[in-house]
């Protein structure tokens, strides 16, 4: 029987960044990245997760400012972003977290950065995709990112290390129950 992930029984001999990508339309995208950020920040791991298009208090935020070494930025209103039509504060606020973005994958000040729904920043044209794929070629070679949302552009699956796509079945929205704090935010 063919190994499914050859590679694992080797040793590894240095600390190799990867490109993670999580999209789909299913629940769960965020989720699963931050899932590697806690993982990442218990082993002591510097920690960056920057919320394009979102703006409250997520109860992920409010657990990761517990934590050493692991920061979250907001880069977005928390309002509904027009896909043909941004505001001035979203493309601001979207400019200022890719900056922040590309400063920490460049410089390596931090070990892991999320960039929570990228992919769909880049599909209102919040942020341009040409800078988005810049960071992701030239990021530090031991600096793990985790691109997130809905609408990965090909070229991102391309880069990645790691592609996981999360497929909606059912979602208890359809059945008229409303966003609930500790599980949505």
């Amino acid at each position: 029987m063919k190994k499914m992930y050859q590679g694992w029984d080797r040793a590894v001999k240095e600390k190799r960044g990867l490109i993670m990508v999580y999209t789909g339309d299913g629940k769960g995208k965020t989720t699963a990245a931050l899932g590697q950020a806690f993982r990442a920040a218990g082993h002591g791991f510097k920690v960056l997760v920057i919320n394009f298009m979102k703006g409250r208090d997520y109860g992920e935020a409010k657990a990761a400012s517990y934590l050493p070494d692991f920061e979250v930025i907001k880069a977005g209103t928390g309002k509904f972003v027009d896909p043909d039509n941004p505001g001035e504060e979203d493309l601001r606020l979207a400019a200022e977290g890719l900056a922040r973005a590309r400063k920490a994958a460049l410089e390596g000040d931090c070990d892991l950065v999320v960039l929570d729904e990228i992919n769909v920043a880049v599909s209102f044209n919040l942020v341009s995709f040409r800078d988005v794929l810049d960071l992701v070629k030239n990021k530090r070679p031991e600096v793990t990112l985790i691109l997130t949302g809905r609408d990965a552009p090909p070229e991102f699956l391309e880069m990645a290390d790691l592609v996981s796509e999360v497929k909606e079945v059912k979602h208890h929205y359809m059945s008229g129950v409303k966003a609930q704090k500790g599980i949505e935010f």
